[in-house]
């Protein structure tokens, strides 16, 4: 079996949340989906499921934006009758992620290192985790091609944390 290839994107912090805002509503509100510039912003934006909490105009969003599309990892979308460009995501096509590895993935895009039971009750609209274990595996695999990583664990801390390692 070959050896894993080892991710080596680097995204800026407008870029993962701009990535991050596409991926979740790609999943957890499909009939809205592909966004419009203004409902990325939004998203962005948004002050529940965030860290940091970010005020993006539609300048630094759209620039953000076409910095995705020159890395592959946004497409512009525009149906007939449409009047407004939509944007959506391209990450499975340039980073194979299961469903389970993109809402971790995900999740630590949009909120920072998070701890595996955090990862499973936030990343839940995403992909149901049957178990805190399901999380833990899709984390080692992520980790095995150089994805995210395990932070030391803190003083008073029960569990470590995790990040990604795209920005």
């Amino acid at each position: 079996m070959p050896e894993p290839e080892i991710v080596a994107l680097r995204l800026t912090p407008e870029q993962a949340r701009v990535l991050g805002c596409l991926v979740e509503k790609s999943a957890t509100t499909p009939d809205t989906y592909p966004l419009s510039l203004n409902a990325i912003r939004l998203a962005c934006n948004q002050t529940t499921n965030r860290d940091p909490v970010v005020s993006y105009d539609e300048r630094t969003v759209q620039e953000t934006l076409d910095g995705l599309r020159n890395l592959s990892l946004v497409a512009r979308s525009k149906a007939p009758g449409e009047r407004a460009i939509k944007f959506r995501h391209m990450l499975p096509d340039v980073i194979e992620l299961t469903s389970a590895e993109q809402a971790v993935l995900c999740t630590l895009l949009l909120r920072g290192p998070q701890t595996p039971g955090e990862l499973k009750s936030r990343g839940d609209r995403m992909h149901k985790f049957a178990a805190v274990g399901d999380v833990q595996n899709a984390l080692g695999d992520l980790s095995t091609r150089g994805i995210v990583r395990e932070l030391e664990r803190r003083p008073g801390q029960r569990e470590t944390r995790w990040m990604h390692l795209l920005g």
